[in-house]
């Protein structure tokens, strides 16, 4: 599983002893993975529009903090957690119920969220099998992959996001799939030149 990240809109509100998160991961946003010079060309990478449109259909995707399966705070299989994929973006809204928000990395992550210190959004994703699933294109000293389809295992919030427009917004109102092995190979590690 890969994992990417951008900064964009995450919100968080609070009514009733509810919390809810809502964020983008927006779409057609290059970003630079690596630098030219640090290891060899500059990977860059951008997400098709409707890049997670398929493979979404029956399959438990986790809110997650920082990529940990040990740490969900909402998913599809619990009803706390609605994707929606438009041209434009990755959409969610997670409900984080007073019973998960006490545990310590959900009040930790929503202190982060309030402070403006944690706002980015990274899904963790396989890319699908389907050859036109990705596109490597080489130009001079840089190498550009463009993710068509994907399929999503979970989406996290994150401090340090590598998309800078993927963000998930804080606001209070008070009101199944597989986890990955831990030996997750990181997203640079997945790049074929």
């Amino acid at each position: 599983m890969l994992w990417a990240t951008q900064s964009g809109a995450l919100e968080l509100r609070s009514e009733g002893g509810e919390t809810r998160l809502s964020g983008r991961f927006p779409y057609g946003r290059e970003t630079i993975l690596r630098p030219a010079g640090q290891g060899g060309p500059e990977l860059r990478e951008v997400f098709a529009p409707r890049a997670f449109a398929t493979g979404m259909e029956n399959r438990n995707v986790y809110l997650l903090a920082g990529h940990d399966f040990a740490k969900p705070m909402a998913s599809i299989g619990a009803g706390s957690l609605d994707v929606t994929d438009t041209a434009d973006a990755l959409v969610i809204e997670a409900r984080i119920a007073p019973g998960i928000a006490g545990a310590s990395y959900v009040a930790d992550i929503l202190a982060g969220i309030k402070s403006g210190l944690t706002v980015g959004l990274s899904p963790g994703f396989r890319v699908s099998p389907d050859p036109s699933a990705e596109t490597i294109r080489r130009t001079g000293n840089a190498v550009l992959r463009t993710v068509n389809a994907a399929i999503l295992e979970e989406i996290s919030i994150v401090t340090r996001p590598a998309y800078p427009a993927a963000q998930i917004e804080a606001r209070s109102w008070q009101a199944g799939g597989e986890p990955p092995d831990a030996g997750v190979m990181r997203h640079l590690a997945r790049w074929r030149l």
